[in-house]
């Protein structure tokens, strides 16, 4: 839906779904409580999360031409898609391996731009589309620095190649469509610096090179394409658990002229750490209960010099719990957003305020989408309808009038 600062819709990767089927009968299940709930008098959009099976099987002109139909009919439309996981996203154990296949493959590349070949027949006409992506693969897979660097250079090869990519729909139908990278803890890239970092000293410098030679264009127009078709997705979780300073990323963004794609409205939890001993045992039991097997739940722990210690997962962070110099804990677990308490635990739905806010001030980017797919694996006192805390999420969004 259309709110003041840009277009503004869930991700239905909290829809579990092993193929198109599933992921349209589970749009078809929730979408008409939601649109009524939230924009009954106008369009509401729909972040799309397709598998690759999902997409191969979108791909085929009958579905898509079902699709469009579908959309039509209920005042829908899709401007942005999640295509960081490729297989099977929940009722089974994803961790590490929602970077299968990662961007050293061409099996990542092909299917990404897939992707934006059905986001391309999809978009309204005239609107600018986006799809985010993983940050590059997973870093703790590259046990040498001449491995991770090897891997790093040859997923930005890939990257480049579908930014060509783009670049030739855009000069052929007139479409632009941005490929958004997401730094997520443990990423190749897993911090706002990293990505700034990897963008100015790797990725232009390959693209540059790439374009000018493929396209017969000039190094400062190849520049501005990169820059046009290759943003950050700014997941609030994400840079939260990290304790970014949400402002100073996104002045250095602005001033390297490096655009944000798309805001993930997401939430992680946290703890500050300095109570009693009573309550501290309420602390670890509580993260305890979040604890699940299917998604990796990595904990930044702040210590009280101001540095930081990561922890893969929610299981070694526990084992860890009674590490005295630590003032607080923020864990990769996407709560629901409208929630600031959680017992003896918070979110960092502060952050989400700090973020929104900085977008109605200066709006940086016109894709806003509301990503808590955990909904299957919350503890029972967290959980509603699914279509009802969908609508939540997007209502109490909406309130904060970005």
């Amino acid at each position: 839906m259309k709110v003041n600062t840009g277009h503004l819709t869930y991700c239905t990767n909290i829809h579990p779904g092993k193929n198109w089927n599933d992921d349209f009968t589970a749009l078809k299940d929730n979408f008409s409580f939601i649109k009524e709930s939230v924009s009954p008098g106008q369009p509401l959009g729909i972040g799309l999360r397709l598998s690759n099976v999902s997409s191969l099987e979108l791909s085929e002109q009958g579905n898509i031409a079902e699709f469009k139909h579908w959309l039509k009919e209920n005042n829908a439309y899709v401007f942005t898609m999640n295509g960081f996981p490729y297989g099977e996203f929940h009722r089974t154990v994803v961790k590490e391996d929602v970077h299968t296949p990662d961007w050293t493959t061409e099996a990542r590349k092909d299917y990404t731009i897939r992707l934006f070949t059905i986001l391309q027949s999809l978009l309204p006409v005239g609107m600018v589309g986006g799809i985010s992506t993983s940050p590059l693969s997973y870093r703790h897979w590259f046990k040498t620095t001449t491995d991770f660097t090897e891997a790093k250079n040859a997923a930005t090869i890939n990257i480049v190649a579908v930014i060509k990519a783009l670049v030739t729909i855009a000069n052929a139908t007139g479409t632009v469509m941005h490929l958004d990278l997401e730094p997520e803890p443990d990423g190749i890239i897993e911090t706002g610096r990293e990505f700034i970092d990897w963008y100015t000293d790797d990725l232009l410098p390959t693209a540059i090179s790439d374009l000018v030679d493929s396209f017969g264009i000039t190094a400062i127009e190849a520049e501005a394409l990169t820059k046009r078709h290759l943003c950050l997705c700014y997941d609030v979780c994400h840079f939260a658990i990290g304790y970014e300073d949400h402002a100073d990323v996104l002045k250095e963004l602005k001033e390297k002229g490096i655009a944000v794609g798309k805001i993930q409205i997401s939430a992680a939890l946290k703890a500050n750490m300095d109570q009693s001993p009573d309550q501290r045992i309420a602390i670890k039991e509580s993260f305890q209960k979040f604890n699940e097997p299917t998604y990796l739940h990595q904990v930044v722990a702040l210590k009280r010099d101001g540095k930081l210690i990561r922890y893969t997962d929610l299981t070694p962070a526990i084992a860890d719990f009674e590490h005295q110099d630590v003032m607080q804990w923020r864990a990769h677990f996407h709560v629901p957003i409208s929630v600031q308490d959680i017992g003896v635990l918070q979110s960092t739905q502060q952050d989400i305020i700090e973020v929104l806010n900085l977008q109605k001030v200066a709006p940086f980017t016109e894709h806003l989408e509301v990503e808590t797919y955990t909904w299957e694996v919350l503890p029972e006192q967290l959980k509603i309808p699914i279509a009802a805390s969908i609508s939540n999420e997007l209502e109490w969004v909406i309130k904060t009038n970005v």
